[in-house]
């Protein structure tokens, strides 16, 4: 007998519980998305190696691991390397986006955004992977 597919599994990392469940509202409305939620990167790195995710979505300031160390981790990992990672921050410079991106990010939304813009940058991951 096949084993149940588990759906669309993304992990949210970000210290903010209203933009946690800002982002969970907008997945599990429109990709009808299974969200776990992680409020530092210390927490996050727990979880990671307890389950698979489809995609991290991710805050670059995080008060203990920040999340760029953590999609260092992610890249170095050979579960989770090929993870797509969405970066979601106010520190939206060029220079931030380039160091997101040669750390291996995936795609990058400037903080505020909207629930349409995370889920079309989520369609377009989807899509890519």
């Amino acid at each position: 007998m096949a084993e149940a597919s588990a759906g669309f599994r993304v992990l949210v990392v970000d210290d903010s519980h209203a933009m946690r469940a800002f982002i969970r509202a907008a997945l599990e409305e429109d990709h009808d998305a299974e969200v776990v939620e992680a409020e530092s990167g210390f927490i996050a790195l727990r979880l990671l190696p307890q389950d698979r995710f489809d995609l991290v979505v991710l805050d670059v300031n995080m008060p203990d691991i920040n999340g760029l160390e953590l999609i260092r981790f992610l890249r170095q990992s050979s579960v989770h390397r090929t993870v797509p990672v969405l970066v979601v921050s106010t520190e939206a410079s060029a220079k931030d986006r380039e160091r997101g991106v040669s750390l291996g990010a995936d795609a990058f939304l400037r903080k505020p955004f909207t629930a349409a813009e995370l889920v079309e940058r989520v369609r377009e991951l989807r899509e890519r992977s």
